[in-house]
């Protein structure tokens, strides 16, 4: 008679096996979970770390630097330039002592060339996009033109109209002088007086298409039966456009006021092609005033400090026009 071997016990499961398991089940719910709604965030993960290193990131170190006295002793090892505090924010806010002065002088240049230009460029934007509104020959023509300056490099732009502006062989000149007589002699546009508005001409020759080509598109989501039944009603064109074109165009309008003020208010570009890095006062935007603070002077905590409450004021501004503005549209909406 043979001796039969005992049967074998199966190996109890021990807490190892059972994390194991879980782990198991946990990885395709964790892809499942990937392949519904993860792709989108993956995507969007490059444009995420980018703008952190474009934007973030030298954000948080100019606003470091601000509380340093950065200057040209210390610009190789900054880590190691004496902590300033608030003393360069008290100096730039200081109105009557020479930086807070010169600050508040450029402050005021960039606000008046600011509000010149958006008001301007959305006058020629809505004025353009309502006339090209209706079907004629050669419209297609017209638009891609009122696009061309737009479309053009910035800086290729802004040269051509530097030497446009030359006193003795510039266009303008010649135009205005030598063929139109309207000046007694050939205008100084790049200094003095003149700077100013030379650069509020080709900030308003650079934005008014982006408002046109908004306000177009904008125009197109109109119904043209609400046009007919307002002619119909006896409506006359100032009437239509005052009662039904520009409520319509109410939102279109909010953004592009919002987004030309920024721009402009930014604006570095255009003082400095045409005027280098001294431009005249009358022309001292103060995105060339932090600028000459920063790289000029050497000054890097002061010049930070400025671009540190320039952010505030953008800020400030932005959130009380989104406030004012939405709540003028729940207004109406009720």
């Amino acid at each position: 008679m043979t001796a039969t071997a005992p049967p074998r016990r199966a190996p109890e499961a021990g807490p190892s096996s059972g994390k194991s398991a879980a782990g198991r089940r946990l990885r395709p719910r964790i892809v499942e979970r990937l392949r519904q709604g993860g792709l989108p965030y993956l995507l969007l993960l490059p444009a995420v770390l980018a703008e952190l290193l474009i934007h973030i990131v030298p954000m948080f170190f100019g606003i470091l630097i601000s509380f340093k006295n950065l200057t040209l002793f210390y610009i190789h090892h900054w880590n190691s330039a004496p902590w300033a505090g608030f003393d360069n924010y008290k100096a730039a806010v200081k109105i009557h002592q020479p930086i807070g002065e010169a600050l508040l002088h450029s402050f005021w240049v960039t606000l008046s060339y600011t509000l010149l230009s958006v008001a301007l460029s959305w006058l020629l934007g809505s004025a353009a996009a309502i006339l090209l509104q209706d079907k004629f020959r050669g419209r297609g023509l017209i638009r891609t033109l009122f696009l061309v300056p737009y479309a053009l490099p910035a800086y290729a732009a802004l040269i051509t109209w530097t030497f446009m502006f030359q006193q003795d062989t510039g266009l303008v000149n010649h135009v205005l002088h030598d063929q139109l007589h309207l000046t007694s002699s050939k205008s100084f546009w790049l200094i003095g007086d003149n700077s100013f508005w030379a650069m509020v001409i080709v900030s308003v020759w650079k934005s008014w298409p982006f408002a046109f080509l908004a306000l177009m598109a904008g125009l197109q989501n109109i119904p043209r039966e609400l046009y007919e039944a307002a002619a119909m009603d006896g409506a006359g064109v100032w009437q239509q456009i005052r009662k039904i074109t520009m409520p319509s165009l109410r939102p279109v309008n909010q953004v592009i006021v919002l987004v030309l003020f920024l721009w402009t208010f930014n604006d570095f570009n255009t003082p400095f092609v045409m005027f280098g890095q001294n431009p005249p006062h009358q022309a001292d935007l103060i995105s060339i005033h932090i600028y000459q603070s920063s790289f000029i002077n050497w000054n890097f905590g002061s010049g930070s400090a400025m671009s540190v409450l320039l952010l505030l004021f953008l800020l400030v501004v932005t959130a009380i026009y989104l406030l004012v503005t939405s709540r003028g549209r729940s207004e109406n909406d009720v």
